[in-house]
């Protein structure tokens, strides 16, 4: 969270100070504005709180070193004074890359609290515990963070909630929620199989897409480099002598040619595809989008569709209570596919029809045109049956099975063709170099260039 420090003039003149905290400097600013338009304020002045580096010693003793987060150097100035310190810098800390943590350490904390709540450990020693053992800066701060809200009386949802930039949305949302629970520990416990269902699918994808699109960019680049740089020098020196170059060589040095004349447009247009993909998908308008797109690539698309069903089955079995209509297990279940087009189906299209019309679930999901036949006859059989959290997770196991297969399947078919596209360019690449190597100069050729350059050096 960023907190901010905003000083405020009244319509009387008398100056006040306030602090906001928000996800990123820009919304705590926008919040620090809509407070004085509210009240009539006049904003003088704005304060990011930062982290600062201190030399302090003490009555003589050896200097210490350390590190504080504050609004400003007096401030922690003021602060290491009243402890007794004799202050001897204190300077910004210019590099201050805090990383949040990863999934696997947010999946790691939940799956071990999940052990010592089963264990029958008080929710207090649990984070006291987790706390002292985490490395991450940035989410040991957060755990101590809650930590002090519980001991304080904030409603657990609050708290955890508070910190939805770091932990996820749905993560934090479960955790409040268990934290208010009698069940602390089966939350825990679905939480950590939906993160780590996550984390697999994720990690799979980037073994199906990511890895095998980087290994193809640097080959194409090794490919650009030879081509464009390296061969010219090798095929020009035979052109120097006016040697007749082969047909494979000749259209592999044109190709170069177009490929240096060309250089500045070819670049542009590799760049400038990835770099507008990705403002679109930072705009609200372009994400939902590109999120609806996403679902209609094919094959990879339809595997993406069915986990996002898979994981709204799986948050849905695990907040649903037995209500003919849960709004808030079907918002947060939409919300955690972390898809915005889903998640705006669901929410602007199947929940409206559910509460103002009064119909059922598996009716409302129809209508929101997100999910699969499959899915729909489950979600019926479940209504009709009086049993529809049985049939989330029976659903949510199904799809599990089934993706999981599907893509490993999806894997291998994408290694054969990495190989292959490896060969073919290592062939490609030998058949030139070796078309190179077997060139024969013509004799009287050769003679004569010869003879031109003896008459020059004597020249």
């Amino acid at each position: 969270m960023i907190e901010l420090k905003f000083t405020a003039e009244k319509l009387s003149g008398e100056m006040i100070g306030s602090v906001v905290a928000a996800d990123s400097f820009t919304k705590a600013k926008e919040k620090a504005n809509l407070i004085a338009s509210q009240n009539n304020l006049k904003i003088k002045s704005f304060e990011k709180k930062s982290s600062f580096i201190y030399k302090v010693k003490k009555n003589g003793d050896k200097i210490i070193r350390g590190e504080m987060n504050a609004f400003n150097k007096q401030e922690v100035i003021d602060a290491l004074t009243r402890l007794g310190y004799q202050v001897i810098s204190v300077n910004t800390k210019l590099l201050n890359f805090n990383r949040k943590p990863s999934q696997a350490d947010i999946l790691n904390f939940v799956k071990i609290s999940a052990d010592m709540l089963e264990q029958k450990l008080s929710y207090g020693e649990t984070l006291s515990f987790l706390i002292n053992d985490t490395r991450n800066k940035v989410f040991k701060e957060v755990l101590m963070d809650i930590s002090k809200e519980l001991k304080k009386g904030t409603d657990g949802e609050v708290a955890f909630m508070r910190h939805k930039d770091v932990l996820g949305k749905f993560t934090a949302y479960m955790l409040g929620l268990a934290s208010k629970s009698g069940n602390m520990a089966e939350i825990y416990r679905a939480t950590a199989k939906f993160l780590e269902r996550k984390h697999e699918f994720k990690k799979s994808l980037r073994s199906a897409l990511i890895t095998p699109l980087f290994t193809v960019i640097v080959l194409f680049a090794a490919v650009v480099w030879y081509v464009a740089y390296i061969f010219p020098e090798i095929a020009k020196l035979f052109l120097r002598f006016k040697i007749e170059l082969p047909p494979m060589t000749a259209a592999t040095l044109d190709v170069s040619d177009f490929l240096v004349a060309n250089m500045i447009p070819i670049t542009l247009l590799i760049i400038l595809p990835p770099i507008f993909l990705w403002r679109m998908y930072k705009h609200p308008k372009g994400r939902l989008k590109l999120d609806e797109y996403l679902m209609k690539i094919p094959y990879i698309g339809d595997l993406i569709h069915r986990t996002y069903i898979e994981i709204f089955c799986r948050v849905f079995y695990t907040l649903y209570t037995g209500s003919a209509v849960s709004i808030a297990p079907i918002k947060v279940a939409a919300e955690s596919t972390d898809n915005t087009y889903f998640e705006k189906q669901v929410v602007e299209v199947g929940l409206p029809l559910m509460m103002e019309r009064g119909a059922g679930i598996t009716e409302g999901m129809s209508a929101s045109g997100v999910f699969t036949d499959t899915a729909l006859s489950k979600f019926q059989a479940g209504e009709e049956t009086g049993n529809i959290k049985k049939s989330a997770l029976q659903l949510a196991d199904y799809y599990e099975s089934d993706t999981t297969y599907r893509l490993n399947n999806f894997i291998e078919w994408v290694q054969i063709a990495i190989a292959m596209i490896i060969l073919v360019v290592m062939v490609f690449i030998t058949l030139v170099s070796a078309e190179t190597a077997v060139i024969r100069p013509n004799r009287n050729q050769t003679v004569y260039n010869m003879s031109k350059l003896i008459e020059r050096f004597l020249c």
